[in-house]
C-alpha cells in the first residue's frame, strides 16, 4: 500500500495523484532513474589514444625543418646583413640529433648516439664560423673541444656500462671524468689563446676530484665502510 505524502490518504496502485489533495504521486525508483539520466558527465571513463613514437618523431622533424626553412627565407629576403640563419640551422640539427634516440630510434647504441652528438656540435660550430671574421678558432679550439667532450662522455658511459655499477663507483667515474674534462679544456684554451700550456683553475678542480676519488676508492675497498655508506644513504 502507498499513502499520500501530503495528507496521508491511502492511494490506489495506479493513481497518478492524490484524489483528496491532488499531490502528484512519485515512484522513488523512477526518480533515481531520472536523476541518473540527467547526469552532466558520462558514467564510463574514456581513454585517450596513446601517441605513437613515430608521430612524435614526425612532429620533431617537421618542427626543426620548418624552423630552419623559415629562418633561411627570412635571412635571404629580409635580414640580409649576416648569415645568421646558418647558426639556426646548426642548432636545429643539434636538437634533432639529441632527441632522435628518445623519440625515433630508441634502440640506437648509446656510444653511437654520443658520437652523433659530437658530430652535431662540430656542425653547429662550423655554421657559427660564418658569423665571425676569423675562422681559425674552429679548427684550433672548437673541434678539439668537441672531440674532448665526446671522448670523455664515451669513456664515462663505457665505465658505467661495463665496470661494476653502484652509487660509489658511478661517483668515482663521474669525478674522474670531470677532472679530466676540466684539465683538457684549460690546456686547449691556453694553447689557443697564449700559445703555451699552463694550469690554474683546472689544477684546483683536479685536486678536489682527486681527493674525492681517493675517498671513494677507500670506501669501496673497505667492506664495513661501504656497507655503512649504503645504509646511511638508503641505496
Amino acid at each position: 500500500m502507498s499513502y499520500c505524502v501530503n495528507c496521508g490518504v491511502e492511494l490506489d496502485l495506479s493513481a497518478k495523484k492524490c484524489p483528496l489533495c491532488g499531490t502528484p504521486v512519485l515512484n522513488p525508483n523512477e526518480m533515481e532513474k531520472a536523476a541518473e539520466a540527467q547526469q552532466p558527465f558520462p558514467a564510463q571513463k574514456g581513454a585517450v589514444e596513446t601517441v605513437k613514437r613515430k608521430d612524435v618523431g614526425i612532429l620533431l622533424t617537421m618542427v626543426t625543418l620548418a624552423t630552419a626553412g623559415v629562418c633561411g627565407l627570412l635571412n635571404a629576403l629580409v635580414f640580409r646583413e649576416h648569415l645568421w640563419s646558418l647558426a639556426v640551422v646548426g642548432a636545429c640539427v643539434l636538437l634533432w640529433v639529441l632527441l632522435e634516440p628518445f623519440v625515433i630510434y630508441t634502440r640506437q647504441p648509446v656510444y653511437l648516439s654520443l658520437l652523433y652528438d659530437g658530430a652535431a656540435i662540430v656542425f653547429l660550430l662550423y655554421m657559427i664560423t660564418f658569423l665571425s671574421s676569423d675562422r681559425v678558432w674552429f679548427a684550433e679550439l672548437g673541434v678539439p673541444l668537441a672531440v674532448l667532450v665526446t671522448a670523455v662522455a664515451e669513456l664515462f658511459t663505457l665505465c658505467v656500462r661495463v665496470l661494476p655499477k653502484s652509487f660509489l663507483t658511478v661517483s668515482l667515474y663521474f669525478f674522474t671524468a670531470a677532472g679530466l674534462l676540466c684539465l683538457g679544456i684549460e690546456l686547449l684554451v691556453d694553447r689557443y689563446v697564449d700559445g703555451g700550456i699552463s694550469l690554474s683553475w683546472s689544477a684546483v678542480v683536479l685536486t678536489v676530484c682527486g681527493v674525492l676519488d681517493i675517498a671513494f676508492i677507500t670506501m669501496l675497498s673497505r667492506r664495513r665502510l661501504r656497507n655503512s655508506v649504503r645504509r646511511r644513504l638508503h641505496f
